[in-house]
């Protein structure tokens, strides 16, 4: 029986490559997000190469409704559920005492929320199938950064509910793992929101240095096949989850200097 899998925020970056290569693998995918002209595109793209089949499901995970909605036509198309992959997110960019809290709010109804709500729709088919949920996270979930206050509380919320989770489900046969990209060529700087809620537009980095959305998909997918627990990627995210552990006075002064450095930084 060909295995299913679920991916939010599948419509660009890192979603959109998970899907290709979960394609590639076999897997039949149902896919998740606002845009759906996107996603349109996207399955084209699969059904060039690949016999999966593939589902597309327009809605937003902030919103309680459409993750049941999600869940419930996945099943009813695939009749079950192997992966659940919770990839759609939002950044921030903007120092704590500038920002308006529905910032804030947005990124943890996104990033937070949006998993918490697929999760627990998708539940009892994952541990009907001994499946697999994931958080795509990011080394923000082990080492606040600053500009990124609302990031950070989302990624860490994420991580302690997804670590719950898997010590609930330690006889199960469920698998959590916790995926964490460093700084990935993807669109989420540019959708990240300023201040006052409205996204910046521009990237404050050098994307073309940066792990590509392709190899952090294969990434996570080796991940998945070999029930990890953890995935943290890039030199610079394993150096600094581990320093934070071996020193935060240190690790807060080079994540200072780190965005100090970035373009138009608001640390002047």
């Amino acid at each position: 029986m060909t295995k299913v899998a679920i991916i939010t925020g599948a419509s660009s970056g890192i979603g959109r490559s998970l899907a290709l290569k979960g394609a590639e693998l076999g897997y039949h995918l149902s896919l998740f997000a606002r845009n759906m002209a996107a996603l349109e595109s996207l399955k084209s793209e699969i059904q060039q190469f690949s016999s999966v089949e593939v589902l597309l499901v327009k809605g937003d995970v902030s919103i309680h409704d459409d993750c049941a909605r999600l869940i419930d036509q996945t099943v009813e198309k695939f009749h079950h559920i192997d992966i659940l992959i919770n990839n759609a997110g939002i950044s921030m960019r903007s120092l704590f005492k500038d920002v308006d809290l529905k910032v804030i709010e947005s990124l943890m109804n996104t990033n937070f929320w949006g998993t918490v709500y697929c999760t627990k729709f998708a539940l009892p088919h994952l541990l009907n199938r001994k499946g697999t949920v994931v958080g795509v996270s990011s080394i923000a979930g082990f080492k606040g950064l600053p500009a990124r206050t609302g990031y950070s509380a989302s990624k860490f919320a994420m991580h302690g509910f997804l670590e719950s989770l898997r010590v609930e489900n330690l006889k199960t046969g469920l698998n959590v793992l916790i995926a964490c990209p460093g700084y990935t060529n993807s669109n989420i700087r540019n959708t990240a929101l300023n201040k006052d809620g409205f996204a910046q537009g521009d990237t404050p980095l050098n994307e073309s240095k940066l792990m590509s959305s392709e190899k952090v998909a294969m990434e996570i997918w080796n991940a998945i096949e070999k029930h990890k627990r953890y995935l943290i990627l890039t030199l610079q995210g394993k150096l600094a989850v581990f320093l934070n552990k071996v020193s935060t006075r240190l690790t807060d002064i080079l994540t200072y200097n780190v965005i100090k450095k970035e373009p138009d930084s608001p640390f002047k």
